[in-house]
């Protein structure tokens, strides 16, 4: 089928859109930036679209023709700094989507996958793996990248378009693996680490999956997911302590051994952030990261294994793998 990729110079976009190819599909890549896509996509047989999703209108054209639009572009860049930009966050993550649900449907695409973010799936009241179903927690609700998410699935739930196209959800955990590009956190906590730069452990986790099971999932959802269907495709809860280790393991760079106790650590990010402010910087860690990482959320995925048929690939896969991309093409 032919189809069409936002954010396609993303982690997660990159990935899938080489699954895409690798399986036979055509691909007409969604980029804003005509450089960075010819540089990461030239290998590609990918038709580069260049375009921003505030402005959906000036390639909707680029619609006709696709029987499914995979939407993996998000704003996140200021999700865990200070001063998230409010405004943008919503336009992007939420007025956005609508707007591109809206020239789908009118340029007959048949499916529509989106991707949400595990990061607004709570635990169970008994502390168990949230599920699709399970709210998120007040520090999640509080977190404005996450809001924007939860109000984007909202507005889609909510939508109604002219019932010829199946919408399909996907909420990942955190994403790693290789063309981590940008970099993302992922990929930042990995160069630092490889630098000797991360001081201490983090008294917390969360669910680390691998960008290409994450686009695995996203292929077969477009071909036999329900319509409003969601699936959470988290991975494995992983400690930050058992992450660090696993890196040390992995890059024979020592990981720390010092934990600081959260009061001390959000403390510690505090001045991480006035730092970054004043000489201009990006904080290696934010008090919205350490709340986040401190909620130990673990997500349960296990609807889209028994549904999709997925099946998540080793953490120390999924972190070499990581690790010879950035070392060799970065």
């Amino acid at each position: 089928m032919r189809t069409f990729v936002t954010g396609s110079t993303g982690l997660l976009g990159n990935n899938l859109l080489r699954a895409l190819l690798a399986s036979g599909h055509e691909v007409v890549a969604l980029a804003r930036d005509s450089a960075k896509a010819q540089r990461l996509l030239t290998n590609t047989q990918a038709r580069i679209v260049v375009g921003d999703m505030l402005r959906v209108a000036d390639f909707a054209a680029a619609l006709e023709g696709c029987q499914a639009i995979f939407h993996t572009a998000a704003y996140f860049r200021e999700a865990f700094a200070p001063g998230a930009d409010l405004d943008a966050l919503d336009a992007v993550n939420v007025a956005g989507t609508l707007a591109l649900l809206e020239a789908a449907d009118r340029a007959g695409v048949t499916c529509f996958v989106h991707v949400g973010s595990g990061g607004a799936i709570g635990r169970k009241p008994d502390g168990s793996p949230g599920d699709e179903q399970t709210p998120p927690s007040t520090a999640q609700q509080a977190n404005p990248y996450l809001r924007s998410k939860l109000r984007g699935d909202a507005a889609i739930a909510a939508w109604k378009g002219s019932g010829n196209l199946r919408v399909v959800e996907i909420l990942p955990g955190w994403i790693w693996g290789p063309y981590d590009d940008a970099p993302t956190a992922a990929g930042k906590l990995l160069a630092e680490f490889t630098a000797a730069r991360v001081p201490a452990v983090i008294d917390g986790g969360t669910t680390i999956v691998d960008a290409r099971d994450v686009a695995e999932a996203m292929i077969v959802a477009a071909e036999r997911g329900p319509d409003r269907e969601r699936y959470i495709v988290g991975g494995r809860y992983v400690s930050m302590a058992e992450l660090l280790t696993s890196l040390e393991r992995l890059t024979s760079v020592r990981a720390p051994r010092l934990a600081i106790p959260h009061p001390a650590l959000l403390a510690y990010a505090a001045c991480a952030e006035t730092w970054a402010r004043l000489v201009g910087g990006e904080p290696l860690i934010t008090r919205e990261a350490v709340r986040l990482m401190h909620e130990k959320i673990a997500l349960d995925s296990g609807k889209a294994e028994r549904e999709l048929g997925l099946r998540f690939r080793p953490l120390d896969e999924t972190l070499r793998d990581t690790w010879i991309w950035r070392t060799t093409f970065s």
